[in-house]
């Protein structure tokens, strides 16, 4: 190993160049500042290569067959099977062939510098980077250090994991070939958007779930109605089962999955999605006075609690693990490192402030791109109920508007929205059915603007679009 040299002092040092990290660098050279950015693995992180971009590159032409087998003139001429071969190489365009050239060449665009290497706390204001070769570099941040480190898939310690060689979300969307059978445990969004992908490759899809159901994050009927989709598509879903072991007798052999029932699965692989942990344990939070391994807690200019100059924005504060969240809390936290630089007396951090991260408490939205599509924002009824609001929930059979059946034969969704009653605002909105996912933003304006529900009445939506779901909506609840 190579003696470290000199210190170099940047105004703001970010470890983790996914695109949580890569936005802080952004709004801190925006604003004037100073930036380093650390990274182990390829420039632009989880998003890029192995989660949002190379799933939603599989799912979309899984959707749009789909959508085509339920449009007349069109279904007979796409009842044939997907070309696999087109799809994983349009995945893998998508993944930028798992290279980072176009993303650094951005960061240095925007001047911030590089460091390839892993990058841990060494003190206040301290980071040293230990690059491939074993080189040190001590970086020292004259305003801030930004953890960006995000989460790494969950496996479960079970009998014969190791020698299981389970898949997690990394290798199911980078997957060379479609297993024959394909194992997967658990029902949140990698679930479902994995059992969609690869069941439509023509592996045949066993879902193990622990609970009731499907999506239980969501309203209870978006997991019930992209089940049900999923069982018409050949999947064999079974609730309130859990492993207790996996044992692959051959390295090129079969997996055989046990339950907590007795029974036995036996598959090709086996996915786990069955959560995430924070990239901390290797960081050095211990020498700063944390713990390694921990979710960091934050306040909502996403600095870390108990320290004037230590922020942790994305996944590693537990607050929204999604990509598009992330990049929030990054212009947020950007925006108040900024601030704190330049001196600013007093930020705005009150409600929806430009220096709060108001939407991870009150207007988060995400879509599944299962078919049919489930998309939220805000709070579902069981969720507003337990936070002591007194709510009604409006319900609307989506295929009850002209647009959903121009958009397909035999449309099946649903629609709610859950309104407050003492400010006649919506908490929350959930859409599910096909082609809805660029309906959700609608109502995360609607949401995160608290937009008044006798307002909304003026919002006219173009007919015949599925949008006109929002009148409906309304006309249920003014009756």
């Amino acid at each position: 190993m190579t003696h470290a040299v000199e210190p170099v002092a940047y105004d703001v040092v970010v470890i983790g160049a996914g695109p949580v990290g890569e936005n802080v660098a952004d709004r801190a050279r925006a604003a004037g500042l100073s930036a380093a950015i650390v990274e182990s693995e390829l420039i632009g992180g989880e998003c890029s290569y192995w989660a949002c971009m190379p799933s939603k590159a599989l799912l979309r032409p899984v959707v749009a067959r789909a959508d085509a087998r339920r449009v007349p003139g069109l279904a007979d001429a796409v009842q044939g099977p997907l070309d696999t071969a087109a799809v994983l190489a349009h995945r893998d365009a998508y993944a930028s062939h798992w290279k980072d050239d176009g993303q650094v060449s951005w960061l240095e665009g925007i001047g911030a510098d590089v460091y390839r290497g892993h990058g841990r706390l060494t003190g206040t204001k301290a980071v040293t980077v230990t690059g491939p070769d074993g080189a040190e570099q001590r970086l020292t941040a004259r305003h801030a250090v930004a953890v960006c480190t995000g989460s790494r898939a969950v496996v479960p310690e079970l009998p014969g994991i190791d020698g299981a060689r389970p898949w997690t979300s990394r290798e199911a969307t980078s997957a060379k070939e479609v297993p024959g059978r394909l194992v997967v445990v658990g029902g949140g969004v990698v679930g479902v958007e994995m059992a969609t992908v690869w069941g439509a490759l023509g592996a045949r899809i066993t879902l193990l779930i622990r609970g009731e159901g499907l999506l239980p994050r969501m309203e209870p009927f978006a997991g019930e109605l992209v089940a049900e989709a999923l069982t018409e598509a050949g999947a064999d879903i079974r609730t309130g089962v859990s492993v207790t072991s996996v044992r692959r007798a051959a390295p090129d052999g079969p997996v055989t999955v046990e339950l907590d029932n007795g029974e036995n699965v036996e598959a090709d692989e086996i996915l786990f999605a069955t959560g995430r942990a924070p990239r901390t344990e290797d960081l050095g939070l211990e020498t700063v006075g944390l713990e390694p391994g921990s979710w960091l807690t934050v306040d909502d200019s996403c600095r870390v609690e108990g320290t004037p100059w230590l922020y942790a924005v994305g996944d590693v504060n537990h607050r929204a693990l999604l990509t598009h969240q992330g990049k929030y809390q990054a212009r947020i936290a950007g925006a108040a490192i900024a601030a704190r630089a330049q001196g600013v007396p007093l930020l705005e951090t009150d409600r929806w402030g430009a220096h709060a991260a108001t939407a991870d408490h009150a207007a988060v939205p995400q879509v599944v791109f299962t078919d049919p599509e489930a998309a939220s924002v805000g709070l579902t009824l069981a969720e507003a109920e337990r936070a002591g609001h007194r709510v009604r929930a409006v319900d609307h059979d989506l295929a009850a508007v002209a647009g959903s059946g121009l958009y397909a034969d035999g449309y099946r969704g649903r629609a709610r929205m859950i309104v407050d009653l003492d400010r006649e605002i919506l908490l929350g909105v959930t859409f599910v059915g096909p082609g809805i996912g660029e309906l959700l933003h609608s109502a995360t304006v609607a949401v995160a603007a608290e937009v008044p529900v006798d307002r909304l009445w003026h919002a006219v939506p173009a007919y015949p679009t599925i949008s006109e779901i929002w009148l409906r909506l309304l006309e249920t609840y003014r009756g």
